[in-house]
């Protein structure tokens, strides 16, 4: 794992080889480590009710499983991870959007606005 993020907050790290999210796994809380070459793409949507604002952790429809966060109510975006190889797609949100889309930007990861 990567010791030196250059985004962190309490919710994920941007790290050099991938994104480290924290409290995905339920109910142990462990972090999820994600390379960057696993990633077919990253979208960012709207906190609303149809893409899981009021999710704060698991799924609900077996097809994004969302990571621990009891402040996703009131986050303005959430991001997802979609995958080429998976059909279930990560689910999480961040505490301060536009840092961490610069963080991600620079490591060559495209964030989609959906």
């Amino acid at each position: 794992m990567e010791n030196n993020p250059i985004y962190s907050d309490k919710l994920v790290d941007v790290c050099d080889g991938g994104l480290r999210i924290k409290k995905y796994y339920f109910p142990s809380g462990q972090a999820k480590f994600v390379k960057y070459s696993e990633v077919f793409a990253i979208e960012r949507k709207p906190s609303t009710l149809k893409h899981g604002k009021w999710r704060c952790w698991g799924t609900g429809d077996f097809k994004t499983w969302f990571s621990l966060d009891w402040g996703r109510p009131q986050r303005e975006s959430l991001f997802f991870i979609r995958f080429a190889t998976q059909r279930m797609s990560i689910g999480f949100s961040v505490e301060n959007t536009k840092a961490f889309t610069e963080a991600m930007e620079s490591k060559g990861m495209t964030i989609l606005k959906v």
